[in-house]
C-alpha cells in the first residue's frame, strides 16, 4: 500500500527557532536535522521542493550529483513505492505530477498570498487553495480529508512563523511592526504613475533595534510551540500509513549583521532550516 504524504513548511522559521521551541509532537516523527534551503524566500523555495528536492545537507568531499541522487531515491521509502530514481521525475521534474501518475490525489493548502492559485505554482494539483487567513494552521487541518481507496498528497504552507508572527486571535499591535508592509503592492502603481524611481523612495520606517529583534525572534519560537500542539489533531486525522515532512522554506534574520527578514539577503541564517520526517508508529 502506498503511503500518504503530508509536506509541511513553517514559513520563515529559523533552524534555531525550531530547536529552541517545545516540540514534543513533531519530535515523534524523528530527529531534527540542520539543513539548508535552495532559496531565500517563499516562492522559489517551494518551487524547488515541488520539483522533488528537499532541504539539502552541505557535505564536503562529495559531488553534488550524489546529493541529488540520494534525495530523489529517498522518495521510495517515504511513499512505499519501489524503483524510484531521478529518471522517474524527468522531464517534468514535478513531485505533484509524479504522485498523480502513481494514483495520488494532490492537494495544496497555502497561507502565503504569493503562492496563490493564479500563479504558475498551481500546476499538477487536483486541489489548490489559498486560505482566508495567513496564520491559521488549525483551519488548514479542518480541510484535510483522506480516502482509503486513494493515497493523498498534501502540501501545507503555514504562516504563523512568518512576519508579523501572530496566531489566530492576535492583532500583533503589541509587537514591533513595519508600517504598510502588507500594502506594498497596493501602492506600487501609485508611485509609478507619479513618475517615482527607486532612488526617489525614502525609507519610511526606522529600523528595529536589537531589543525589538529579540522580541520578534522569541515570538517566532513561541509560535512554533503553538503549532506543535496542533500536531495532535493532525495525527488523529491522518491514517497510520502517512509519511510526514516538516521543514521551513527559508530562515529569518533578527538583527544579525544588521539584517532583518529574508529575501534579497545572502546570509547563512536565511538558508539554514530545520528538517524532520517520519511516520507515527
Amino acid at each position: 500500500m502506498k503511503n500518504n504524504l503530508v509536506f509541511i513548511t513553517f514559513d520563515s522559521c529559523r533552524y534555531d527557532s525550531f530547536t529552541a521551541a517545545k516540540t514534543p509532537n513533531i519530535s515523534k516523527l524523528g530527529p531534527t536535522d540542520r539543513r539548508f534551503s535552495y532559496a531565500s524566500w517563499t516562492v522559489p523555495s517551494h518551487t524547488v521542493y515541488m520539483l522533488g528536492a528537499t532541504p539539502h545537507t552541505s557535505p564536503k568531499g562529495v559531488f553534488a550529483s550524489e546529493v541529488y541522487k540520494k534525495d530523489f531515491i529517498a522518495w521510495g521509502a517515504r511513499l512505499n513505492i519501489e524503483d524510484i530514481s531521478f529518471k522517474k521525475f524527468v522531464p517534468r521534474l514535478s513531485l505533484p505530477a509524479f504522485l498523480r501518475e502513481h494514483g495520488y490525489r494532490t492537494n495544496a493548502l497555502v497561507s502565503m498570498p504569493v503562492l496563490n492559485p493564479t500563479t504558475n505554482f498551481n500546476q499538477h494539483f487536483d486541489r489548490f487553495q489559498l486560505m482566508k487567513e495567513h496564520n491559521n494552521f488549525d483551519a488548514i487541518l479542518d480541510e484535510l480529508e483522506f480516502d482509503q481507496a486513494q493515497p493523498s498528497f498534501y502540501l501545507l504552507n503555514i504562516g504563523e512563523t512568518h512576519y508579523p508572527y501572530t496566531v489566530p486571535g492576535e492583532s500583533g499591535e503589541h509587537l514591533p511592526r513595519i508600517h504598510g508592509v502588507h500594502g506594498v503592492f497596493k501602492h506600487m502603481d501609485d508611485l509609478i504613475l507619479q513618475g517615482k524611481t527607486a532612488s526617489d523612495i525614502a525609507d519610511e520606517d526606522k529600523f528595529f533595534d536589537m531589543s525589538q529583534m529579540e522580541e520578534l525572534h522569541q515570538k517566532q519560537i513561541k509560535n512554533v510551540s503553538y503549532l506543535d500542539k496542533l500536531f495532535e489533531k493532525l495525527y488523529q486525522k491522518a491514517p497510520r500509513n502517512t509519511h510526514f515532512i516538516v521543514t521551513s522554506d527559508h530562515g529569518e534574520l533578527f538583527g544579525e549583521d544588521d539584517y532583518f527578514g529574508h529575501g534579497p539577503v545572502i546570509h547563512e541564517k536565511v538558508f539554514e532550516v530545520f528538517f524532520v520526517e517520519g511516520r507515527i508508529a
